[in-house]
């Protein structure tokens, strides 16, 4: 992990302590240092037109603010501390001489930075999309990909909830709501304090692409390979629901 390698012995020249609340830096400033999280949590904003647009709320291991002291622009969005948290501030010529002596950390950075626009190519994708629930899950593994904090106990811990989630892919809170729901009972997706842990992001991403299958396209035994069903409810491709509806009544 990029913190790893670059808390020790850093962390005692260049740590700070940062409580929840702090503004690290706003849209617009010119940006002198950039941080490296250990812990706590950092949302990241940016002002469109009707208010705040949250981009990302990165937690241990995640970098920010890199690129206004590369380029030397302005900084592109605010950075808030929301979960008290110990971050290392890194200026230009620490970070340089950083790269230049530790080639992991330099590339590291390079893979890092790609994913970052990676995932800024399938949010637009995403956008397109034409069923909104599946803009939420996508969405979801979106995060999960790009900023998810892998656990130790499996899976990845995403710092979203429904609203967020509803909010970037402009479709209505509830129907997030209810999408993380169908997923925790699925067992694909469960909610915390501080966000959404993806048990499981190959089965998250079958389950998008089962949301998307016509009814006549499904082929024989293909629902043995998707997601075990909860209890209550089936999965089925097509229809009003997206793909899933309560199981009829028996006859």
């Amino acid at each position: 992990m990029l913190v790893e390698r670059m808390s020790d012995p850093l962390g005692s020249r260049f740590g700070r302590e940062l409580p929840a609340g702090t503004v690290l830096f706003r849209e617009g400033e010119r940006g002198e240092v950039m941080f490296v999280i250990q812990s706590g949590a950092v949302r990241i904003t940016k002002h469109v037109e009707g208010g705040e647009k949250v981009l990302a709320v990165l937690g241990a291991g995640e970098f920010f603010g890199e690129m206004a002291i590369l380029n030397g622009k302005p900084r592109t969005a605010t950075a808030t501390v929301v979960e008290d948290a110990r971050c290392l501030v890194i200026d230009p010529p620490t970070l340089q001489e950083m790269v230049a002596r530790n080639t992991e950390i330099a590339l590291r950075l390079i893979k890092k930075l790609a994913k970052r626009l990676d995932s800024a190519d399938t949010l637009v994708e995403i956008l397109l999309h034409r069923d909104p629930k599946a803009r939420v899950l996508l969405a979801l593994s979106r995060h999960a990909e790009a900023f998810g904090e892998e656990l130790e106990s499996g899976g990845y811990l995403v710092r979203t909830d429904a609203a967020s989630l509803a909010a970037e892919v402009h479709v209505e809170a509830e129907l997030a709501e209810d999408m993380l729901r169908r997923v925790d009972r699925l067992g694909i997706a469960r909610r915390v304090p501080g966000g959404v842990v993806v048990s499981d992001l190959g089965r998250l991403r079958d389950f998008v692409e089962f949301l998307d299958a016509p009814r006549t396209s499904m082929a024989p035994g293909a629902l043995e390979s998707r997601p075990p069903r909860a209890s209550g409810e089936s999965i089925r491709p097509g229809g009003d629901e997206g793909g899933l509806a309560p199981d009829p009544p028996e006859r």
